[in-house]
């Protein structure tokens, strides 16, 4: 169901990019990495995301300066803070910078993954449920709201 949702992962610890981008991909998302702001930003003008989940403390860019130069190119996208800077002033500073959930490491992947489950389908158009409520195979469809078959 998700295969076509799209979202850019931004952490520059190695080890947890790769076991978050796994698990994401296990669910069925196309995930796009980047280890620093600066590749981040340039992967975010190069290609369309339907999430992005940034970690603050990244290298070139932090990742509240990234977030608010996407959210001046892009109001619509959702954008999540994946971070061990766990202050309250922190996720505030998150929040009015643009996020629309901030999570703190370490995580529970589970909540992880329900987290960004829920801001993928708030942050999808029409066009993109109406995809969710058929499935085709070979040259045959199936319509999940009406329970044909065509």
């Amino acid at each position: 169901m998700q295969s076509k949702q799209r979202i850019l992962l931004v952490e520059d610890e190695e080890h947890l990019l790769e076991a978050i981008k796994l698990n994401l991909e296990m669910e069925g998302y196309r995930v796009t990495t980047a280890t620093d702001g600066k590749k981040a930003l340039k992967v975010f003008k190069e290609e369309r995301f339907n999430l992005v989940v940034l970690d603050v403390m990244i290298p070139e860019i932090d990742g509240f300066q990234v977030a608010e130069t996407i959210r001046l190119q892009n109001t619509e996208v959702p954008i999540m803070f994946l971070t061990a800077k766990n202050s309250s002033e922190d996720r505030i500073t998150g929040l009015k910078k643009g996020a629309d959930d901030y999570l703190v490491k370490p995580f529970n992947l589970e909540e992880l993954i329900l987290r960004v489950g829920n801001l993928v389908r708030r942050g999808m158009k029409p066009d993109d449920l109406k995809e969710l409520n058929s499935y085709q195979i070979g040259d045959k469809t199936i319509y999940f709201n009406s329970y044909e078959l065509h």
